[in-house]
């Protein structure tokens, strides 16, 4: 394993013995691409070089592997903000082992993506819809073309190629109360499985940056819960998180039936913003462009929980501070959300929330991240300046660091997460004498292969046999 020292990357502040064990993982956009994965005593363990910049974080797979969502050279149209359209994955080398394209004059992956259990990767991207068509949904104040959003399922194939082998757009889950002429007409209040598509606006005309931004929901980021077969969606600019089925196909994706819970690609559960379905006011709104939303898994404190980053903006009518918000969804025994008539989703409080003390104040108005650990703890990411620390269930910092750069997200993986055996250079999962020929034949051929280097001297040699040897014997 290659351990290299970057001393002027991080400034370090080690806080506390209670930090928990783990290695973290981030990406540094400027000024050379590159992602590290770094312990808690500031070792660098390794480092991912990159020809482009991340659209949000990257992400580490148990096998060793690094998913990263980078931008694709040149935008064809939808130059915007935290455009990707570039899936890459590389192995623990740092050579390409996939690289695939999502982008082209109608669409774009943008911000996160979701790597799942069976290999595929969910990815949110934008998707142009005309003038006219907005129009013929009910979109008042248009003055140009809107762009949706929409998830797709891509299933690796070979270096360069993937699968779509399932999709769900917001734009087969409209409602509007303006146009009785329209197929999606309806009573808002009474549909707050509906997504209303005069919720919010479309960017339009920039006048600043002199060209048109389509705009409409800016989701940031989508997670995926193996237990209920649900994906969650972050959309900055509903101010809300929203929650659909992923057990359906994809044609019962674009319906309102079908799927585990009976309500195809509907919305199962949203919470943030009540005003977007008219069962709330201004003054019931709890997010504001929030990021990072995703569920705190099995076996940790508070599993199946909400957390997220309230980024604050008082664009959006925030206060001008960050916070960390943990809630706890209202399900029933069969996993249904519970939602009382004309009643907005529930909780109205927070069941844990984080803001900060009286010394010490976050804020930022881009990207960021909040995840729970397995000891209690939670990890934050400051993207405006690169923070990222670590706090326990009473507020108290337990470790942090600042990198030289705006950091997206970064997260914490726990020290056993990676399923690497070195010495298990035929990846059979034992260790013997196959594995000792091998290391024989990349010493004759000169090669380098990082679980063939025992001893972490980065070289391969007679000395990884000796140590090789010893592992069997013992």
């Amino acid at each position: 394993m290659v351990i290299r020292f970057f001393p002027i990357i991080f400034f370090w502040s080690l806080l506390s013995a209670e930090v928990s064990d783990g290695v973290t993982l981030f990406t540094i956009n400027d000024p050379e691409y590159r992602t590290y994965l770094i312990d808690n005593d500031q070792e660098i363990i390794n480092t991912w070089q990159h020809s482009t910049s991340s659209a949000s974080m990257p992400y580490l797979l148990p096998d060793s592997t690094l998913l990263f969502p980078g931008r694709v050279q040149d935008p064809e149209y939808m130059d915007v903000s935290s455009a990707g359209g570039r899936l890459i994955k590389y192995n623990w080398d740092g050579e390409i082992i996939w690289d695939y394209i999502f982008a082209d004059s109608m669409y774009i992956q943008h911000h996160d993506i979701e790597p799942l259990p069976n290999g595929n990767v969910l990815l949110l991207a934008y998707e142009r819809k005309s003038m006219q068509e907005g129009i013929d949904a009910g979109k008042t104040n248009l003055e140009g073309e809107i762009w949706s959003e929409m998830i797709i399922e891509v299933e690796p194939n070979d270096v360069n190629s993937g699968n779509i082998v399932w999709e769900w757009h917001f734009w087969d889950h409209l409602i509007q109360d303006v146009d009785p002429s329209k197929e999606n007409y309806g009573i808002v209040s009474e549909n707050p499985q509906k997504l209303d598509i005069n919720a919010t606006e479309v960017s339009g005309f920039h006048p600043v940056h002199g060209h048109y931004n389509g705009d409409w929901l800016h989701c940031n980021s989508v997670h995926y819960n193996q237990e209920l077969d649900q994906i969650i969606i972050s959309s900055r600019k509903l101010c809300e998180l929203l929650v659909i089925d992923h057990s359906t196909s994809t044609e019962e994706a674009s319906l309102d039936f079908g799927g585990d819970y009976g309500q195809g690609g509907d919305f199962l559960y949203r919470w943030g913003n009540p005003k977007n379905y008219d069962r709330g006011t201004i003054l019931d709104k709890k997010l504001y462009h929030q990021h990072s939303v995703n569920w705190i898994p099995s076996g940790y404190p508070s599993e199946g929980n909400i957390i997220l980053y309230n980024n604050g903006t008082p664009a959006s009518g925030g206060p001008g501070n960050s916070s960390v918000i943990e809630i706890s969804p209202p399900l029933d025994e069969n996993n249904n959300y519970i939602i009382n008539e004309l009643q907005p989703f529930g909780p109205i409080d927070p069941a844990w929330s984080y803001s900060g003390s009286d010394d010490f104040t976050f804020y930022s108005g881009l990207q960021s991240g909040a995840f729970r650990l397995y000891n209690g703890n939670t990890f934050i990411t400051i993207c405006d300046g690169g923070v990222i620390f670590e706090v326990d269930s009473e507020g108290a910092i337990q470790w942090s660091f600042t990198a030289s750069e705006n950091v997206a997200r970064s997260y914490k993986y726990e020290n056993n997460y990676l399923i690497i055996n070195i010495g298990d250079v035929n990846n059979d999962q034992i260790i013997n004498i196959l594995d000792v020929v091998l290391i024989v034949n990349i010493i004759l051929s000169g090669d380098y292969q990082s679980n063939a280097d025992i001893n972490s001297d980065d070289a391969v040699d007679v000395l990884d046999i000796v140590q090789i040897i010893n592992i069997i014997l013992s």
